[in-house]
């Protein structure tokens, strides 16, 4: 949801009401992960998607009834190809739908998650989906305070603390509860939706080819920095308007910023006398990717450096080199392909292979 909120905040400040559908579940080979989101708004616009097409023109028309009616529902979609005419997921899988009307009435935080999402503050919004309270009721959850309720003080007490815990986390999903907060599966059901600060790609080297994988990440929605310690390449007007440009030498701007679990970190310098300092940094910290380019030539050179720098086979083993998936990539829009490629298969548990010449699920449970 996190990519229309800027038009929902717009919609919600002017007072237009509008209706939101949320996927809180989905099984098997779903289209869409839970926290997908699609609004429809004044004029009946229409923003977002739940699976790709399959359902939206039904919960186009669901969106419309709950803000006529001001009541919440929850729907489920299967698969269905035996009627041309019917509506359901061609995929074979399922999700479920919360789909609620918004408005300041009904949804007084609405405006302040907004709000936090746009400026990075993490914040977590628990909606209650099914059982025996006000389905549609949220709940804001941010470190240090909350807004709104789910109904009694004994559930917003117990939601508050789940939800902060999976807000360190970054996850979303459904949890159960008794109508006080007791932890059962038969009572209240839900839906936490956590909005952690969105993961940092950091990018060594203002190539052409950091240009085009700068452009990548932010469209796949990381929060990007391009860093090179050479101020006549290291411009803002080479990046896309939401990257930041440091000039500085790489290895120090590493050693002064923050890196988590989520962080990708792609060395493009293609220089040694860059390269080594910077991946003895990087491959000391957290990220959950670190690739460099080079040849295979240079990549034997700098691993050798590496392992006389110290470093061991452990922590080598968590460099991505040379970088990219084998796509035949020779531009830099190709290479920064085949980076994200890379690193979307590593998020997912991905093998790289044409799913042609796989077998089970596209999207495997628990991945």
């Amino acid at each position: 949801m996190r990519e229309i909120l800027p038009a929902l905040s717009r919609w919600y400040t002017a007072g237009e009401p509008f209706g939101l559908a949320t996927v809180v579940a989905v099984s098997r080979s779903a289209p869409r992960d839970p926290g997908a989101a699609m609004a429809v708004g004044p004029d009946d616009e229409v923003l977002g998607s739940v699976s790709g097409g399959c359902v939206e023109g039904a919960v186009f028309e669901l969106a419309q009834e709950v803000v006529a009616s001001g009541e919440a529902r929850l729907e489920t979609f299967g698969y269905s190809d035996e009627d041309a005419f019917a509506v359901g997921l061609t995929c074979g899988g399922e999700i479920t739908l919360l789909v609620r009307p918004v408005t300041a009435a009904v949804d007084p935080s609405f405006g302040a998650v907004a709000e936090s999402v746009a400026a990075h503050r993490p914040v977590t919004v628990a909606t209650v989906t099914d059982g025996p309270a006000l389905r549609g009721a949220t709940l804001a959850v941010w470190p240090d305070t909350v807004s709104g309720t789910l109904g009694t003080e004994g559930l917003d007490v117990a939601v508050t603390a789940d939800a902060r815990g999976e807000l360190a986390l970054g996850a979303t999903g459904l949890r159960h509860y008794g109508p006080h907060g007791e932890r059962r599966e038969d009572a209240v059901t839900v839906f936490l939706h956590s909005f952690a600060p969105p993961p940092r790609m950091l990018v060594f080297g203002a190539i052409d080819y950091a240009a085009a994988v700068a452009r990548i990440g932010d469209f796949l929605g990381y929060r990007v920095t391009v860093c090179d310690a050479r101020p006549v390449f290291a411009t803002p007007k080479r990046f896309p308007a939401g990257v930041e440009v440091i000039v500085d030498w790489p290895h120090r701007y590493l050693r002064s910023t923050d890196t988590d679990e989520r962080t990708v970190i792609c060395v493009l310098t293609h220089d040694l006398k860059f390269d080594v300092p910077l991946l003895q940094e990087a491959l000391r910290r957290p990220a959950a990717y670190i690739g460099a380019m080079g040849s295979r030539r240079t990549h034997d050179d700098r691993t050798k450096r590496l392992t006389e720098a110290g470093l061991t086979e452990r922590e080598l083993s968590r460099l991505r080199s040379p970088v990219g998936l084998d796509l035949g990539a020779r531009t830099p829009e190709e290479v920064a392909v085949s980076v994200a490629a890379e690193i979307v298969a590593l998020r997912w548990g991905g093998t790289g292979a044409p799913l042609a010449a796989t077998a089970g699920a596209i999207h495997p449970q628990g991945a």
